[in-house]
């Protein structure tokens, strides 16, 4: 019995001896890599960037009144249109006590000389007809008449305008109502009715009384990084989308590159600026943020292969391209001359033909 306990025992030792060595001699085996292939294509290339910005007038107006008052009545609101020459507002004077003391005092001596130079006039004229002075002597008697009548409608005027900011001789012109200068949209009207305003001067610019554009000429307004603000050039074109328009494109061109950068947040940004062409059915109001597509290069129906495919030595690029894939892969090391990169396809320029199968990354198991 002990016997067969014994020869039992050896044959279970024998057989995890055995089954040990099995399963080490078979994790010491290479497996065999299996890896994605990829197929060289013609396709078109492009590398592009994205600047944001928003979209403005190319032209905003600010109206400012040329006298100092306060706001009678406002007759425009923002949204609406106007014509050049179209009044927005009514300013009324309140006069500076120093300059209406000086201008009434004006009119009083002006209606003292005039009421003499009348009572000159008329004896003179009385001489004239008497034959007693010469035509001279009533001539120059008459042209002192004439300016005194002159100098007394010219302090009233005066009188008139600082009071009223208007004479009734010229009504027409009146520097109370203020006018739209352009054709165009209100796009804001920041005064309401009783708001002191005051004149712009050298000394200050003055209060804004409305601010009008015209919103058929509309640029992007971005910045660009320095790292590729040097591949633009004016007159490229650019893809614009809006924030508030997700599912339309418009076309624009690069107008406007800054000759000089502005840091931001550590890096070196520069103004760009691109006129965007809006179909009349589409309304794009001014302030919108938006997005621009610049295509920096490009390269139409050449040879490419997925970036991931393509190892890089030194200056050299390799890609691996597919001999034999019965009873396994067989890859061979081909080096290649590579162009330009979209970021996920690079240019082939020699070492590949169409429709060659190059490896890619490896299969997951």
């Amino acid at each position: 019995m002990k016997k067969y306990v014994k020869i039992a025992l050896l044959v279970i030792v024998a057989l995890i001896f055995l089954g040990t060595f099995v399963f080490l001699y078979q994790k010491s085996q290479p497996k065999e890599t299996v890896y994605n292939t990829e197929k060289a294509e013609i396709a078109d290339l492009k590398r592009t960037t994205v600047a944001t910005g928003k979209i403005e007038p190319r032209d905003e107006i600010l109206i400012k009144p040329q006298i100092s008052g306060i706001i009678d009545e406002v007759y425009k609101e923002a949204g609406q249109t106007v014509k050049k020459g179209e009044v927005i507002a009514k300013v009324k004077v309140i006069p500076e006590l120093g300059q209406l003391n000086s201008a009434e005092s004006r009119v009083r001596l002006a209606e003292i000389n005039a009421k003499q130079g009348e009572i000159d006039f008329a004896r003179m004229q009385k001489l004239y007809t008497d034959k007693l002075i010469s035509s001279e002597e009533f001539e120059k008697s008459e042209v002192a008449v004439k300016q005194v009548r002159e100098e007394l409608q010219t302090a009233k005027d005066n009188l008139e305008i600082i009071k009223e900011g208007i004479t009734k001789n010229s009504a027409s012109f009146s520097s109370t109502l203020i006018r739209s200068t352009i054709d165009g949209l209100i796009l804001d009207v920041p005064v309401k009715a009783g708001n002191s305003v005051i004149m712009s001067n050298t000394f200050n610019d003055g209060t804004t009384i409305a601010t009008v554009a015209n919103m058929n000429d509309l640029i992007f307004r971005g910045n660009i990084d320095e790292t590729e603000v040097g591949r633009l050039r004016e007159g490229i074109p650019v893809k614009i989308t809006l924030g508030a328009l997700q599912n339309m494109i418009f076309d624009a061109q690069l107008e406007y590159i800054s000759p000089k950068g502005v840091e931001e947040n550590g890096a070196n940004q520069f103004e760009i600026k691109a006129a965007i062409t809006v179909p009349d059915s589409v309304t794009v109001r001014s302030g919108y943020s938006a997005n621009a597509e610049i295509v920096l290069q490009h390269a139409d129906k050449v040879l490419a292969v997925p970036e991931s495919t393509v190892e890089f030595s030194g200056d050299s690029t390799f890609v691996y391209v597919l001999t034999d894939s019965v009873p396994q892969q067989t890859f061979t090391r081909k080096q290649v001359t590579t162009g330009m990169s979209d970021g996920i396809k690079i240019e082939i320029k020699n070492g590949l033909q169409a429709n060659d199968i190059v490896r890619g990354t490896k299969k997951d198991k």
